[in-house]
Order: structure tokens, then sequence, then C-alpha cells
């Protein structure tokens, strides 16, 4: 029998379920997806689990469950099932579905923390810091940079420099698989019942921060590369991992492009603390580019803002602009199709 409290179950979860439709069949959390298949944590054990029909077919792709998520399932034999319901999702990590405008990819529901994991290597880029750590802040999610391979030979003052914008918004932490007392530091921000997300480019060592979090080999991983120094992408798939005596860890593969996906572009500035500035410009609707009075470019002439922060700012700004603008026009013909839809059924209901 399987404690689903350690997964995260808990009693608002058990009232929304009292509302579903299907609330009298066995609910689980979905823990890794094969494409068409779902492998489910469940009171009973574990389920491999197929979508009814009119889920597959009557949903869109970023509407299909993913890791994280909390479904509702017919069980058949000793560890078959199909999902007939999904609790509806909190705090769910999506970034810009690649090769789209507007469409969303959900990559992990009911999250509590997110560790942006970045190598103290030559693959630290603070900007790639900068896109995870918005989306995250968007989804109500706290975000944890992880700077990982801490033995490393880096310049700690450097990265102090680069990150000092951010760091009233997340804990930053230096931790190394060699150096066990970081990994406790680290697993000290797991409380009992929460789920973590680790996202980060490949190679920086996220599924060996898992493993060494978990104190076992729960996931694979791949040697040094001999030719670059550097470690290389093992994980294919978002996959769940119970850590002992705390919460649950979602491991992701690597992401050479994180796209955003905000609702509201205006956050950002609040986020890259640019509203410090923005408060005190001339007008209330300046765009901080090149309207007279504005504080944001005075703080970046006197060097308070430092002008890369503005600059990714703008790039991020334009990107979100464009995303909002583009989904909600996609919802809008969404809405106007689904109009159409229901007069059809209405003519051929009065014929």
């Amino acid at each position: 029998m399987i404690n689903l409290n350690t997964y995260g179950w808990n009693d608002m979860l058990n009232q929304v379920k009292q509302r579903a439709a299907y609330k009298n069949l066995a609910h689980g959390r979905v823990s890794i997806v094969h494409k068409t298949c779902y492998e489910v944590i469940a009171q009973n054990g574990l389920f491999q689990c197929e979508l009814t029909g009119n889920m597959m077919f009557g949903k869109s792709d970023f509407e299909l469950p993913c890791v994280g998520d909390w479904v509702i399932f017919q069980p058949f034999y000793e560890d078959k099932g199909v999902i007939v319901d999904m609790l509806p999702r909190e705090r769910t990590l999506c970034r810009r579905k690649t090769g789209t405008v507007a469409g969303k990819q959900a990559i992990a529901s009911y999250v509590d923390k997110a560790f942006i994991v970045q190598g103290l290597d030559d693959d630290f880029n603070v900007r790639k810091v900068e896109r995870f750590m918005v989306q995250i802040l968007e989804e109500n999610i706290k975000p944890i940079l992880v700077l990982n391979k801490a033995d490393l030979d880096f310049d700690k003052y450097e990265i102090e420099e680069q990150v000092k914008h951010l760091a009233g918004r997340m804990l930053v932490l230096y931790v190394s698989i060699h150096q066990p007392q970081t990994i406790t530091q680290l697993k000290e921000c797991i409380a009992e019942g929460e789920t973590v997300v680790l996202v980060g480019s490949s190679g920086v060592g996220k599924s060996s921060l898992v493993n060494a979090l978990c104190g076992k080999a729960a996931l694979l991983t791949s040697a040094i590369s001999q030719s670059t120094g550097k470690g290389r992408h093992t994980s294919t798939r978002r996959e769940m991992v119970l850590l002992d005596g705390s919460g649950v860890l979602i491991d992701t593969p690597g992401v050479r492009e994180f796209g955003l996906a905000l609702d509201d572009p205006d956050a950002l500035a609040g986020m890259l603390d640019i509203s410090d500035y923005a408060g005190s410009c001339r007008f209330k609707d300046c765009e901080h580019i090149n309207e007279p009075g504005c504080a944001v470019l005075e703080a970046i002439s006197n060097g308070t803002l430092s002008h890369k922060v503005y600059e990714s700012y703008l790039k991020l700004r334009r990107e979100a602009w464009h995303f909002s603008a583009s989904e909600h026009e996609k919802r809008k013909r969404d809405r106007s199709f689904s109009k159409l839809v229901a007069e059809v059924k209405k003519r051929k209901a009065n014929r």
C-alpha cells in the first residue's frame, strides 16, 4: 500500500475529487509519460494507463496529462488502467511550444519549487537563468538557483555580480555531488510532501543531483565527455522520483530553447527589478526605450542598472508581448469556432 500523501495528496485535492463525475474510481499521480501511455502511482501500486477516446481526441496537447498531474482512472487487471478524468491543474510549469507562436507545453504540474540548475563551467549563462526564473515566478512556483559543480575552479565574485539582481527573488546555492555538505543543504530545501522540478540545459548535472539527493542511483547518468570535459545529456523524459523522508523530485530533459509563455508581460519589470526605477518615470505608461524623464534609462546612464540586464528585459518583454497577443488571438478564434459549431448543431437539431 502506497501513502499518496508523500506524493503530495492532501485534503484539498480530496475535496476537488469529490466534485468529479468519477469520484468513486481510483486516483493517482502521473510519474512518467510515454507518448500515449502513462505511468500512474496509486494507492495500490504503479499502473500503466491509457486515455479514454474522449480524452485523447477531445483535448488539446496542452490539456493532456503531464508529469505531476493527478488523474482518476479505472483499474483493470493487476497493473493496468484507463484514465477517465484529470483534476484541475495548479502551479504548472510551462514553456512556449517549440515551433509555435502561442502554443504552450506543460512540463510538470503541482510544483512547489523549481531548482534552476546551472553548471559552474563554460555553460553558465545568467540570461538562461533569467528566462527560467520569470516563467517559474509566473506560475507562483518558488525558484531556487542551484549552481552545480562547485568543486571546479570558478570566479565566485564574477558569478555573484552576474546574479545579484536575481538574488532578491530566489535563494542561490553552490553545490557539488563531491561535496556532501552542499547536497545536505540542498535537501533541506525540500519539505515533506513538496514537489520540486529540476530544469536546465543538457549536461549541467540534474540527474546526478537527483541521485545524490536520493543517496542511490535513481536515474541513469552519463560520464563526462572526454572531448569536451562536460556532462553529456542523459534524461530523455520527465520522470518523478520519491525522496525518502522528504518530497518528490521531477527530473527533466535538458532544453536548448525555453520560450516564454507569459500571460502578463508587464510582470517582467518586477521580476528583474526594473520596477524599482520604473516607478519614478515621468510618464506612467513609459516604455523605457526613449521617453523623456525615464528613470530606467537614467539608472543605466549612471551605472546603477546593468545595461545587459536592461537589454535582457527588453528582449524578454518583446517575446512575452508577442506570445500574449498571439495567445489572445488564438483563444478568440477558438471561441468563434466553438460558437459556429454550436450554431450548426442547433440548426441540425431544429430540422
